[in-house]
C-alpha cells in the first residue's frame, strides 16, 4: 500500500497540548499581571514622588520598589508564557513567583493601597488555580 501524503493538515514545531482551565486563566493573567509590574516599577524608578508613605516598617528607596517590582514582573511575564506553552517548570514556578508577587504587593500596601489589594487579590486567584490540580509526579498536571 502507498502511503497517502496529509493533504490539508499543517504541521507544527510545537506538539504540546492547547492549556485550557484553571492553567489557561492562570497563563493569561501572569502575562497581563507582569507588564503592570513592569510598569509600576518604571514608574517609581524614573519619578521617585509618585509613590510615598511615611514611617512604614518595610519602607524602601522607592528606586528600590521599582526595580523590585520591574523583576517580578519580567519573571510574571515569562512564568506566564511557559504556562501557556504548556511547560513542565511553569506551574511551579508560577506559584512561586504570584506568592513572591503577592508578598511584596502586601509590603507595598502603604504605597499604593487599592492597586496593591487589587493585585494581591489577582496573584491569590493566580495561584489558587495553579495549585488546584498541581501533581509534580504527573508531569505538572
Amino acid at each position: 500500500m502507498a502511503a497517502m501524503p496529509d493533504k490539508g493538515q499543517q504541521r507544527s514545531v510545537y506538539h504540546g497540548k492547547v492549556v485550557v482551565g484553571d492553567a489557561l486563566f492562570a497563563g493569561v493573567a501572569l502575562t497581563v499581571s507582569g507588564p503592570l509590574s513592569i510598569l509600576q516599577g518604571i514608574t517609581a524608578i524614573t519619578r521617585d514622588r509618585v509613590f510615598s508613605a511615611l514611617g512604614y516598617a518595610y519602607r524602601f528607596d522607592l528606586t528600590a520598589w521599582g526595580w523590585i517590582h520591574l523583576v517580578i514582573g519580567v519573571a510574571l511575564f515569562v512564568v506566564g508564557v511557559g504556562i501557556l506553552l504548556d511547560m513542565v517548570w511553569a506551574r511551579g514556578a508560577g506559584i512561586a513567583v504570584a506568592g513572591i508577587s503577592l508578598i511584596t504587593q502586601f509590603m507595598f500596601v502603604p504605597y499604593y493601597p487599592v492597586w496593591s489589594i487589587i493585585v494581591m487579590a489577582f496573584d491569590l486567584l493566580i495561584v489558587w488555580s495553579l495549585s488546584r490540580s498541581f501533581h509534580p509526579a504527573a508531569g505538572g498536571r
